[in-house]
């Protein structure tokens, strides 16, 4: 599919402004710089938490075709969030949509496909390297990991100390990465070409 019609949908945390009795939706800004350097002529949209209800609908509204289910927080935050995203996975697993999950979002894949999570220590704020199918230094920014492989999916890359730190479905085309691409200074290559070859 060219590039000019791919249509990126992000998912957003939900933040609290001081002195506002307001949830709002936020998007971290470095997302922008990250997809223009990787897909420069696809479009994205950032995606309300608006609950299983509306989220599919927004979607088919306003035409994306693939998902990118953001980092930022932990699992039991945010129901409305962790609805939304669930109701996304389920969309895109049934029609085939690409869709990435980036450190929280990955959770949020395997806890969907039955996993469960673990804390861990010291990987916030820090970087290691990978091993397996996808090698490379990588930024660290959580506190969990995913326990066991999810069911159907198979496992791309391990920390050091063995924890999983990308996956993909089996069949599906889902894939999982711990790390944060966006946050990368200046932006890595291996990351935007893993994208491209994800996307397109």
């Amino acid at each position: 599919m060219p590039a000019s019609i791919i249509r990126i949908g992000l998912t957003m945390r939900l933040t609290q402004a001081e002195g506002y009795n307001e949830p709002r939706d936020a998007l971290a800004q470095d997302w922008h710089q990250f997809l223009k350097t990787a897909l420069p002529d696809a479009s994205w949209l950032a995606i309300p938490n608006l609950g299983a209800e509306q989220v599919i609908d927004y979607c088919k509204q306003w035409g994306i075709n693939r998902l990118i289910l953001t980092g930022g927080g932990d699992l039991g935050v945010s129901d409305i969030r962790e609805e939304t995203e669930i109701a996304l996975l389920k969309w895109a697993e049934l029609n085939d949509i690409p869709t990435i999950g980036i450190c929280r979002g990955m959770q949020v894949m395997s806890v969907w496909a039955g996993e469960e999570l673990m804390m861990i220590e010291n990987h916030v704020g820090s970087r290691h390297h990978l091993k397996g199918e996808m090698t490379g230094e990588v930024n660290s920014y959580h506190n969990y990991a995913v326990k066991e492989c999810p069911n159907k999916f198979k496992i791309l890359a391990r920390s050091e100390e063995g924890y999983i730190e990308a996956i993909c479905h089996e069949k599906k085309p889902l894939m999982g990465w711990m790390w944060h691409p966006e946050r990368e200074n200046p932006i890595q290559l291996t990351d935007t070409e893993r994208l491209r070859r994800f996307f397109l």
